[in-house]
């Protein structure tokens, strides 16, 4: 219970503090990013110029960096955008999306991982066993694995590897810091037919990051916020009502999640 507890006051934290998120994120789902990070309570930007994501990242309250639609001139700005961030003592959320699928992206993330200090790593099991070196079922940037025990021991080790947060989001989701681990059983399967929504994932994390130095307790709050999400969202869906329509009422029902949605609908427990 103590765990939803903190969770639900990061919420109103959220909504008090209004913490700024830089973004260095794919075209593909900056909007719905953005969104989702004013609909929690943060406010969002989306700023890629190498030119100034040194000034913006330094007045943030968290960095979201999101490889996936990379080009050489992103990639130089991620890497400069997290530097400074570790100077400041900004948080940075990686999202290593596709990590696998190309050289690039593989080398990218390779690249960030050893040149900045993260926080958070968030990705599917796809992503987070090539990060650790394994070999991983993986479709573009679509993970065909499942999350098991065995998951579990390659996130915690990977965790200790890199002294940050491991999320791992799928039918069930993994968050550790490689001392603790979090299970989590919000959410429904529709999310994964629509776009972003693992995106939008990472920036939740990345907005609660922005109200707290424990990136544990901001991950378990991200995730379980898009695991309730999708459930209300499903549960709202009238007859003739698909995908598209699901997609906006994870955003609406991100706006309208209160501390007793996390006190009494969230599906976590550790290990």
């Amino acid at each position: 219970m103590e765990i939803r507890n903190e969770i639900a006051e990061l919420l109103t934290e959220v909504k008090i503090k209004n913490p700024l998120v830089h973004h260095l994120t794919n075209y593909i789902t900056a909007n719905d990013c953005a969104n989702i990070v004013l609909a929690l309570g943060g406010s969002p930007v989306m700023a890629d110029e190498e030119r100034e994501v040194e000034e913006m990242v330094s007045i943030a309250s968290a960095l979201v960096i999101n490889i996936g639609s990379l080009t050489t001139l992103t990639v130089k700005a991620m890497l400069k955008a997290g530097k400074k961030a570790n100077e400041k003592g900004i948080p940075v959320i990686l999202d290593p999306v596709g990590i696998g699928a190309t050289s690039l992206r593989t080398n990218t993330v390779k690249e960030i991982v050893n040149e900045v200090k993260v926080s958070v790593i968030r990705g599917n099991m796809a992503e987070i066993k090539i990060l650790a070196g394994l070999k991983a079922n993986i479709k573009g940037v679509d993970s065909r694995e499942e999350i098991n025990s065995e998951g579990e021991r390659i996130a915690v080790e990977l965790a200790r590897l890199y002294n940050c947060v491991i999320a791992v989001t799928g039918a069930k989701d993994i968050i550790t810091d490689g001392k603790k681990v979090c299970i989590i059983e919000n959410g429904h399967k529709m999310l994964s037919q629509v776009t972003g929504t693992g995106c939008m994932s990472t920036s939740l994390v990345g907005t609660y990051a922005g109200v707290t130095n424990d990136y544990y307790l901001s991950s378990i709050a991200g995730i379980v916020s898009m695991g309730l999400a999708g459930e209300k969202a499903y549960k709202s869906l009238k007859n003739g009502e698909g995908t598209g329509t699901f997609r906006v009422k994870i955003i609406d029902n991100i706006s309208l999640l209160t501390e007793k949605d996390f006190r009494e609908g969230s599906k976590v427990h550790e290990q």
